[in-house]
């Protein structure tokens, strides 16, 4: 964050684009689709509520070349009707697969 003339202003270092995906979440040892509204190289947003959402989560997001990027993934935030999760650890065909998806679609 920076001050800026006494006000708080956040950036981000891994921008976020409108990403409309239907993401695999493993809950409880079953799959569950969620819908994600913006993707980022750091993590995603999904839309809905959660509750049985642990801290931790592996998922699977399905990317229009054909390619899955499956991972775990940390909360970072909820609130009403979205849950924001970050990314643990990717590789580096992960990566490289999510910066060829982004790339194209930021401003």
């Amino acid at each position: 964050m920076q001050m800026l003339t006494g006000e708080v202003v956040s950036t981000r270092f891994h921008p976020r684009v409108d990403a409309q995906l239907v993401v695999k979440l493993k809950l409880n040892g079953r799959a569950v689709s969620a819908r994600s509204t913006d993707l980022s190289m750091a993590g995603l947003c999904l839309q809905g509520e959660f509750p049985e959402l642990a801290e931790q989560v592996t998922l699977a997001i399905p990317l229009p070349d054909g390619k899955h990027v499956i991972t775990q993934a940390s909360v970072k935030w909820r609130e009403a009707g979205k849950v924001a999760l970050e990314f643990d650890q990717l590789d580096w065909e992960d990566m490289f697969a999510l910066a060829r998806f982004l790339h194209p679609r930021l401003p």
